[in-house]
């Protein structure tokens, strides 16, 4: 059985911008259907008929579904979408594509806003490896080194829980 939670962006009229962004930098993803507005409901949508609603796609086999809402909600903190890497190249690749055009002051202990608002935790797999377990002054120096950082240093966290 696949998987039957499909996550929706909301975003003001780049849906179809978004996911092709998105899609342009995960591997394995593709754009999916596309929904246009109808003339029905026009007075509750304010939309022009034949323009984008909605737009599905998948991120390494994750499905999403965009959706041009118009601006009465924009994205914030409390929802960010974190992606697990195996080694630094994989930190650096996530990070320099998706902060491209996003907010350098929302920059800060491996989260980045994109161009579209949307936060990304970009972190090493390993994470809950460096910070968990019985040994809380391993934990303290890796937190300690990593609320330096903008975008993570596998290295320079490795370093830290190393003493």
């Amino acid at each position: 059985m696949s998987n039957p939670i499909r996550l929706c962006l909301w975003f003001d009229s780049q849906a179809e911008e978004a996911a092709a962004f998105y899609t342009g930098i995960f591997r394995d993803s593709k754009m999916g259907a596309i929904t246009r507005y109808p003339a029905a409901g026009r007075e509750m949508h304010g939309r022009e008929p034949g323009s984008v609603m909605t737009v599905a796609f998948e991120l390494n086999g994750q499905a999403f579904l965009a959706l041009n809402g118009g601006p009465l909600f924009t994205f914030s903190e409390a929802v960010s979408l974190e992606v697990l890497c195996d080694d630094q190249a994989g930190i650096d690749y996530y990070w320099d594509r998706l902060s491209e055009g996003g907010d350098p002051a929302a920059q800060q202990c491996g989260w980045l806003k994109d161009r579209f608002g949307l936060s990304w935790q970009i972190a090493p797999r390993a994470w809950e490896d460096l910070v968990g377990g019985a040994d809380t002054a391993r934990a303290e120096r890796v937190y300690a080194a990593m609320f330096q950082m903008k975008k993570l240093d596998i290295a320079g966290l490795e370093r830290a829980a190393r003493g």
